[in-house]
């Protein structure tokens, strides 16, 4: 599997891998994306400011995710405490096609993360979602993410996660 930038072609596929992790949330009870968020305005949004990046399997885009090195503001409300206050990657929007699922991609996507982070010279990767979405939170578990507290979007609360990458 490759990570690469997505470019605005990508955007129909990175659609229909939103729409799907959004019917499973909704299958699996869970409220997170079920308000219209991430709308098709956000994901335009990465990938215009060059944070948006999808996941090709045999050329084929099988995952989704925002990266961002410039901070998320709403972690500077977080109610709790962070590992460290050096600069981190944020993960944002994380979604894998259907036919992804249960094989580990999202894992390797956290990793492929935290790769990129590294070669930048970033030695944190943060990373949220809400706290129902209990699929979401044994993932980011999985990959060696210490849960550091909550924090509040406009749209509602979320858990926070951070993961130090140092030696």
């Amino acid at each position: 599997m490759e990570m690469v930038k997505a470019v605005k072609t990508d955007l129909p596929r990175i659609g229909e891998i939103i729409a799907q992790a959004k019917l499973f949330m909704k299958e699996q009870g869970i409220d997170q994306w079920q308000d219209g968020y991430p709308e098709c305005s956000d994901l335009e949004r990465d990938v215009g400011s060059g944070i948006g990046y999808v996941c090709k399997e045999d050329g084929k885009i099988m995952a989704y995710t925002a990266v961002d090195f410039r901070g998320e503001p709403a972690y500077r409300s977080l109610r709790g405490k962070w590992l460290n206050g050096a600069p981190y990657a944020v993960i944002h929007r994380m979604a894998v096609d259907d036919r992804g699922k249960g094989k580990g991609m999202a894992q390797t996507l956290f990793r492929m993360v935290e790769t990129m982070a590294l070669n930048r010279g970033i030695e944190n990767v943060r990373v949220d979602t809400d706290e129902s979405n209990h699929i979401m939170r044994h993932i980011i578990e999985k990959a060696g993410y210490t849960y550091c507290g909550h924090i509040t979007f406009a749209n509602s609360d979320k858990i926070a996660f951070q993961k130090y990458l140092g030696r």
